[in-house]
């Protein structure tokens, strides 16, 4: 079923290939086996259920506890075609009990559900009438009294579970230690359970700890160099989160807050606002977040700090779902660190001791002067195998990323000077630039020598180096009017005593050099900007007609690749990431003219060659599967060359990628293509259990070159699938 499997994943979804152990999940539910899966935020666990529901004959249930996340998934399966419902409080009665004819019609292959709702009597009865052939639990880690969103109601689910004893059982979680995916199994009474862990690192996120001095300057810095980009911003109380809200909205950001202290409707309101990308910021609690399934969040800033690491894994793992870099920047204060001691301290007996012990890792990470990497891995047992990751700003502190400023300094102090110390950095950087605007006239300051000696710099740039001469020292700020003061290290730079060296930006590391290439791809880097933000605009007035999250109709990464490859046609979108056969015919109208009109009044052509690239490795791959599917169904080497009509090294190599990427195959149907005797081919294997079965040249020559080339592939073959088998 796997091969099913594959061509929904394209065909409804978009996407050419799984994630990490997506595939091996999907097989296993496939197979009615329980499976328990650790899968980092923005992993792709929803895949693991979705796919098998659409294979399934009967209903897949998901219990979640999040409202707002069903409504949200359900509006996104739709757009890829997919009938999925949910059942909750937020439904009026005429909603709620059509959702329930829909079901006893058939009309659903997912249901959503709460666990309070659930736990009701009708629906039970209602279930019980129904085919189900999945239950899956998503948020697992809730059902741990280890865990740090414990929940009792979740406790009760395995007895629930007992309802529908032909279902398998699929148990999903972001963030769980050790400790607590044992107390999953044993609730959940998975006895014989295969346990999926994938790797908690995302590369994309770029981990940032800084002292915590003045928070709502550090914070508008922060903005600054993020304009039009989405974030959270999250808040210890709710009198931080009203504060930190009405000041952004006073400097002119788009932002909304969000708490338990406001209605609930006006909590749905501004998530909602957030979601469908009516406003950029979300000032909250840790009340928000948990329903949110935005892929294009580029940043999340802690203005104080979490409770404990699973906390701070599960909030950042908000950004960057659609895998593209994000910017995750803690603040931290000695102050912060009592308050949770205060709130510690009036616990008691075991949850005292579990809370003191989340508290020291949590210090742990935050005062780690290496790569932050090692101990937020650890902490989920899993060990980081490199030395340095360059995403984290322990890793950018590093000698190699610094880079000297010494002239541009100077620049800046001299234009001070001439200027009496009485403007600001904004003012300073207009001079440099050789702005034109009214109030430099009027002062006269286009005379002056400094007057557009700064062009080769953006102004953002000017006032990036601004910042870090204030933090260095090397600048002072009168605090009543915010003008700029030469301090007494200024003159050492001044007179070519001193170098001014450092990282301009302390949180923008994809601008140093060399560090683009960790983490995003040239699409992201080299993208038409100018076509994207068309695009997104294309994207919005769709998604505000249907209703929806404008992610629900393409992801950025989508529109990024779009505005790349300048597609043309129903083939070339096709090969685009995203883009599966629902949403071409949904959308294709809508995006290909924009794309023509824009090559035609720009003179961009289609990367017709990359792109014609992408769309034969898109049918190659599905060649080497079919071929390695058939292989396995019983047709010969020889039989496959003559159906492709290519000649059998072509199956061989077909063969041999698809064993490659984990799949299994036949080694005795792969040595009937080999006219070698028995005791031939026992040499053959003798030599490679001596030499390596990986270069063949070692080979041939072990054997003084008695076998040919053509056979030793094929007993090559034969050789890795025999031991990918055991």
């Amino acid at each position: 079923m796997i091969k099913q499997a594959k061509q929904v994943l394209k065909q409804t979804f978009g996407y050419d290939k799984f994630r990490p152990l997506q595939e091996n999940v999907i097989s296993n539910v496939l197979n009615k086996k329980d499976s328990l899966v650790i899968m980092p935020t923005g992993g792709g666990k929803s895949l693991c259920y979705q796919i098998p529901a659409l294979l399934f004959d009967g209903l897949t249930i998901v219990i979640s506890p999040l409202i707002s996340l069903m409504k949200d998934q359900v509006e996104q399966l739709d757009e890829f075609g997919v009938p999925a419902l949910f059942l909750n409080s937020t439904l009026t009665p005429e909603q709620y009990a059509a959702n329930v004819q829909k079901l006893k019609n058939g009309e659903a292959k997912l249901l959503y559900l709460a666990p309070e709702t659930l736990m009701m009597q009708s629906t039970r009865e209602l279930l019980n009438q129904l085919k189900v052939d999945c239950f899956t639990i998503d948020e697992a880690h809730c059902i741990s009294e280890w865990g740090h969103d414990f929940r009792p109601e979740y406790r009760q689910l395995a007895t629930v579970r007992k309802d529908f004893p032909d279902a398998v059982c699929l148990a999903l979680t972001a963030t769980a230690t050790p400790r607590v995916r044992e107390d999953i199994r044993k609730t959940l009474e998975m006895n014989e359970t295969e346990t999926y862990v994938a790797s908690f690192d995302r590369k994309n996120l770029l981990l940032q700890v800084v002292d915590k001095q003045e928070p709502l300057e550090q914070i508008l810095d922060f903005l600054y160099t993020r304009p039009k980009q989405s974030g959270i911003i999250y808040c210890f109380s709710r009198r931080q989160v009203n504060e930190l809200y009405s000041d952004l909205k006073h400097e002119g950001h788009s932002v909304l807050p969000y708490h338990a202290g406001l209605s609930e409707m006006q909590r749905t309101r501004n998530q909602e606002a957030f979601i469908r990308d009516d406003v950029q910021i979300i000032v909250a609690t840790v009340a928000f977040g948990m329903g949110i399934n935005k892929p294009d969040v580029r940043f999340v800033v802690h203005h104080d700090m979490p409770q404990n690491i699973e906390s701070y894994y599960q909030q950042i793992g908000r950004a960057g779902r659609d895998g593209l870099q994000a910017d995750c920047m803690l603040l931290y204060s000695y102050s912060d660190k009592q308050k949770i001691q205060y709130f510690i301290n009036q616990k008691e007996g075991e949850e005292k001791k579990v809370a003191e012990k989340h508290l020291d890792a949590l210090l742990n990470f935050l005062e780690f002067d290496d790569c932050r990497r090692k101990p937020l891995l650890e902490y989920f047992g899993e060990e980081y195998p490199h030395d340095e990751c360059g995403m984290c700003d322990n890793c950018l502190k590093y000698k190699d990323n610094m880079q000297d400023y010494t002239e541009q300094a100077q620049k800046y102090m001299s234009c001070i000077a001439r200027t009496d110390e009485r403007f600001g950095a904004y003012y300073i950087a207009d001079i440099l630039r050789g702005s034109k605007q009214k109030k430099i006239k009027e002062n006269k300051h286009d005379e002056l020598s400094t007057y557009g000696i700064g062009r080769e710099w953006t102004k953002n740039q000017w006032i990036q180096l601004s910042r870090l001469l204030l933090r260095s020292d090397y600048l002072g700020k009168d605090p009543e009017y915010g003008s700029l003061k030469l301090t007494k290290n200024s003159r050492a730079v001044l007179d070519g005593k001193e170098r001014v060296e450092g990282i301009l930006d302390r949180t923008q590391a994809a601008t140093d050099e060399g560090q683009t290439s960790r983490t995003s791809s040239d699409v992201e880097n080299k993208h038409n900007a100018d076509l994207f933000e068309e695009l997104r605009k294309k994207r919005k007035e769709l998604a505000d007609e249907q209703e929806i999250p404008p992610y629900a109709i393409f992801p950025d990464t989508t529109l990024m690749e779009m505005s790349y490859y300048f597609p043309q046609d129903d083939e070339s979108l096709m090969a685009i990431y995203g883009v599966g056969s629902v949403k071409l015919k949904r959308y294709g109208e809508e995006f290909l003219p924009i794309i023509r009109e824009f090559t035609a009044n720009h003179d961009v052509d289609e990367k017709s060659k990359a792109i014609k690239k992408k769309v034969q490795e898109t049918a190659e791959k599905k060649k080497h599967e079919l071929v390695g599917e058939e292989f396995n169904e019983g047709k010969s080497v020889d039989h496959l060359a003559e159906q492709f009509g290519v000649k059998s090294v072509t199956i061989l190599s077909n063969l041999k990628k698809y064993l490659d990427e984990g799949n299994k195959l036949n080694p005795e149907g792969i040595l009937e293509a080999s006219s070698l005797s028995q005791r031939k081919i026992d040499e053959v294997y003798e030599s490679m259990d001596k030499v390596g079965a990986d270069i063949l040249k070692l080979v041939y020559e072990d054997l003084n070159k008695t076998v040919d080339y053509s056979e030793l592939r094929v007993i090559q073959l034969a050789y890795l699938a025999e031991n990918a088998s055991s």
